[in-house]
């Protein structure tokens, strides 16, 4: 069996909540990426995607000196290290999210992607299935 710490990425830019949106921003463009956790005093508080500046900064007009609380999602989707990628890919079906945060006791070890679960071979349908189950439900909203 295959556990998520064998396919997660370890190397995360976290954001902290003394952080803004604009610093979010440039940290994204930078890094090529769209998700990245906020973490204070050591636990995961919440995550920053390209979506919520969009939704919550740039539609509600706030600017970019915005505080990174006012914009991050804090519901907090993760999963242990220890878990295995078909749990991994279940929550991610069932959350319709395509990243998912990997935490042991609230601390940040990693995230994995629907894009890490689908280069396993024994997993590519369960990850197929997840992208569709997460494309399908984005259009039927």
């Amino acid at each position: 069996m295959t556990i998520v710490r064998e396919v997660m990425t370890t190397s995360c830019s976290t954001l902290t909540l003394l952080d803004n949106v604009y610093e979010a921003a440039v940290m994204m463009k930078e890094n090529n990426i769209g998700f990245v956790p906020v973490v204070d005093q050591g636990l995961v508080v919440g995550v920053v995607t390209d979506r919520d500046i969009v939704v919550r900064g740039v539609a509600e007009k706030r600017p970019n000196s915005a505080r990174i609380r006012d914009v991050m999602t804090e519901e907090i989707i993760a999963v242990a290290p220890d878990a295995s990628i078909e749990t991994a890919a279940a929550l991610m079906s069932d959350k319709q999210i395509r990243r998912l945060l990997v935490t042991d006791n609230g601390r940040l070890e990693g995230i994995v992607a629907l894009g890490d679960l689908a280069v396993r071979t024994p997993l590519v349908n369960e990850a197929g299935h997840a992208l569709s189950e997460i494309s399908e439900s984005s259009y039927t909203h």
